[in-house]
């Protein structure tokens, strides 16, 4: 590679990182603790959640001693998302593009702020790209884009620019422990769109606290066969999805969806793809009976 193309590519570079500098800020959220932003749309700035605090005077740097306030309009720890209400309308709106474009070894640009508020940037590549993927924290992220470049610290909601100079999503170490990745924008638009319309993101739940048990010997002839284990009932919300399917303490819940439980796993591994407003056939064992019950998930109360 001639010293003519490095010249080119880095000036390319420094041509991304000053026309979307202007939309990125530093989030002053946490005490000592700085993390980044950007205006997603007019008026709301995007974030990383576990860099701000609800009860916390919040605001942003849009550049060196230039600060504003913002309110918090809603934030989602599964995706490590949070949204900010800005009323500055100085700063531009970059341009977003589909994440599906990206190609693995893609070269990408991560900018941020520092406490400062100076701009700030690393360059890498895209070292992984595949599916949806679940978060730790029960989130869905429609594509999992993992970075191969140095996300400092202060980057975590700052975005990843394309060598296109567009945003395709928001950076974080939030979700994946130990390795950052990027929440693709059409996660961003979701969550975004969700928590501006709720304030919170609309999680199904079954309103019921539950231990695993094995199923006596004397019991397993009376369910489908397989059926060894459940898990007994020992708290119901009052007014939740299961008081109103009228389940009771001590009955032991063995089957959702017509599928065998195994533990904990199978329901969140069930509420991961159900949403609000599903209805959920189940079986229990009463008196030593199996009883049918449909339960209709509700929204998870906001905390």
């Amino acid at each position: 590679m001639g010293s003519s193309t490095l010249e080119n590519v880095s000036n390319d570079l420094a041509a991304v990182a000053g026309n979307i500098g202007p939309s990125v800020v530093a989030v002053h959220g946490r005490h000592r603790i700085t993390s980044s932003g950007i205006q997603w749309r007019k008026g709301v700035v995007v974030t990383a959640n576990h860099g701000v605090r609800r009860d916390e005077d919040l605001s942003v740097l849009l550049g060196p001693e230039r600060s504003a306030p913002v309110t918090l309009a809603g934030r989602d720890p599964s995706t490590d998302l949070a949204i900010l209400k800005l009323d500055d309308q100085t700063i531009p709106l970059p341009d977003v593009a589909d994440s599906s474009s990206l190609k693995l070894a893609n070269l990408v640009l991560a900018l941020g702020r520092s406490q400062r508020g100076n701009l700030v940037a690393s360059a890498g590549i895209i070292g992984g790209l595949s599916g949806e993927w679940r978060t730790w924290r029960g989130g869905r992220v429609d594509q999992h884009i993992r970075l191969d470049l140095e996300l400092y610290p202060g980057f975590s909601g700052g975005p990843l620019v394309n060598a296109q100079g567009k945003v395709v999503g928001i950076n974080t170490r939030g979700v994946a422990r130990g390795r950052a990745i990027t929440i693709p924008a059409s996660t961003v638009n979701r969550v975004v769109d969700e928590l501006l319309e709720k304030g919170h993101i609309a999680r199904p739940y079954l309103g019921l606290a539950m231990q695993p048990v094995v199923v006596p010997e004397t019991l397993r002839s009376k369910l489908r066969s397989g059926i060894t284990s459940g898990l007994v009932i020992v708290h119901v919300e009052p007014t939740g999805p299961g008081d109103r399917a009228g389940i009771l303490l001590g009955d032991v819940l063995v089957e959702l969806e017509g599928n065998a439980l195994e533990g904990m796993e199978s329901i969140q591994h069930m509420l991961l793809s159900a949403k609000v407003g599903d209805k959920v056939p189940a079986t229990i064992l009463r008196g030593g009976s199996p009883v049918q019950l449909t339960l209709s998930l509700d929204d998870r109360p906001a905390r």
